[in-house]
């Protein structure tokens, strides 16, 4: 789909190395690397071809949203809950619950 992504580094106990701590190579809470360990047990913060420990995906919601409301059918579509729907009091979906 061509949509951006970030690859953000994360501590084994979640925590982002991001902002003030993307400059850290160990976690400010648990003191665990931001790396996995070599084969031989050293840790590769020397190294730059050792993989991250653990990598999230963050998936920015603005540019989703603009891409999903960009055909104007589909995005009528959407909107029907709000503009389309009955008000008779009739429970015909979750959308009529109060």
């Amino acid at each position: 789909m061509g949509l951006e992504y970030q690859k953000i580094h994360v501590c084994l106990n979640n925590v982002l190395y991001k902002d003030e701590f993307a400059s850290l190579k160990v976690c400010p809470t648990c003191g665990l690397s931001q790396f996995k360990k070599k084969i031989d047990g050293n840790c590769g913060d020397e190294d730059k071809d050792v993989p991250p420990a653990k990598v999230m995906w963050y998936l920015p919601i603005i540019p989703r949203f603009k891409w999903v409301f960009s055909i104007k059918e589909d995005a009528n579509n959407l909107k029907w809950h709000v503009d389309g729907r009955k008000c008779d009091n009739l429970l015909r979906q979750p959308a009529n619950s109060p």
